[in-house]
């Protein structure tokens, strides 16, 4: 999006099970922007106790910072299986560019103008927290993305039997 003081880029990393955000970043620069969402998704995962993601599948559009080799590497390293659509097909970024139009809608179109990219990453914060934890999704029960989050990990965690 611009801003007053020039282009400001913004990723996401979706949990496509929930549709909870995991990673987000915003930057002046493509370069790192990927890098740096994946590593915070990975973090975030991390922090909540998960160790194995390998076999996970990634999903990612054709462009050229999703097929860079740093990239494809950080996510080789990670276990992660690809999945990349063809070009010009859009149909296996339904899921994203959903989520990247409500984003826009109800925040970057509502809310600007933006100064620069520093507003821009403050206002994500606020939004992405928002869409996790009370924005309830029609694909997902009318369940916010942390709910479902918490329903599956209570039906996989063994629980204690008495006496």
């Amino acid at each position: 999006m611009w801003t007053w003081s020039g282009w400001v880029y913004v990723a996401f990393v979706f949990d496509a099970h929930s549709r909870r955000i995991i990673g987000w970043r915003a930057a002046t620069s493509m370069t790192p922007l990927v890098l740096d969402c994946l590593e915070m998704a990975l973090w975030t995962r991390r922090r909540e106790g998960v160790t194995g993601l390998a076999g996970l599948t990634r999903h990612t559009d054709a462009g050229s910072v999703y097929t860079s080799i740093a990239f494809t590497d950080r996510l080789v390293d990670e276990g992660f299986d690809p999945s990349v659509v063809s070009v010009g097909d859009a149909y296996d970024n339904a899921l994203a560019e959903s989520q990247i139009g409500l984003y826009k809608s109800k925040l970057i179109h509502l809310e600007g103008p933006w100064r620069d990219a520093d507003q821009v990453e403050a206002s994500t914060a606020s939004w992405v927290l928002w869409f996790n934890t009370e924005r309830p999704h029609g694909s997902i029960g009318d369940l916010t993305p942390v709910e479902v989050e918490q329903l599956d990990y209570a039906r996989i965690e063994p629980v204690e039997r008495a006496g």
